[in-house]
């Protein structure tokens, strides 16, 4: 945490590290907003202060952490680069992640990932194009964020045994030719 964080925030990771003991003891869906506050020390009403249920705190950790390397996509750091950076912080955290993607809830880690990655994308190459996406592109972005996500998900939930730099290279090499030329032309890969 950086200094400049405030106490809501140093709250939410206080909260995120003990849904992160939950999860390693009794699995996400299992996991109760009761545990993680009792596990915390706090009361329900900071939890309801913070987040709206336990996938809320899931999908904030997840976006706190995979968030920084994606924003350095187009600033210098390719695709390729950020999904490996974005590995390295599901390897290191590896518990809070195998437990986050078991869950197949609505709100789940396995939906906001796909939301966010896809806004990512549509946004970053809306603002170097200075246009949208056309109906066949965007078609062939959400089809490749989807198998992104199903793809991290199943390496997550197979032990990991590809290096992060191995798996970001499967993913960029799995990119639909004409997205891939798209990225390439906007150099992003």
């Amino acid at each position: 945490m950086s200094t400049k964080e405030t106490s809501a925030d140093k709250t939410k990771y206080r909260l995120a590290e003990a849904a992160k003991k939950c999860m390693a003891s009794s699995g996400t869906d299992a996991m109760t907003v009761t545990q993680i506050v009792q596990t915390c020390g706090v009361t329900r009403q900071t939890f309801y202060r913070n987040f709206l249920d336990k996938y809320d705190l899931i999908n904030w950790y997840f976006d706190k952490l995979v968030l920084q390397s994606f924003e350095q996509i187009g600033m210098g750091h390719t695709v390729g680069e950020s999904l490996t950076q974005k590995f390295e912080f599901i390897v290191d955290e590896k518990v809070f992640f195998t437990e986050a993607f078991r869950s197949d809830d609505r709100n789940s880690l396995k939906e906001h990932d796909f939301e966010l990655i896809l806004q990512f994308y549509q946004d970053l190459i809306g603002r170097k194009t200075s246009r949208p996406l056309g109906e066949d592109l965007q078609f062939l972005l959400e089809m490749y964020c989807r198998g992104s996500v199903y793809m991290t998900v199943k390496w997550v939930l197979t032990g990991m045994k590809d290096s992060p730099a191995k798996m970001s290279k499967k993913l960029v090499e799995a990119m639909p030719p004409r997205l891939a030329a798209v990225f390439d032309e906007l150099k992003l890969l």
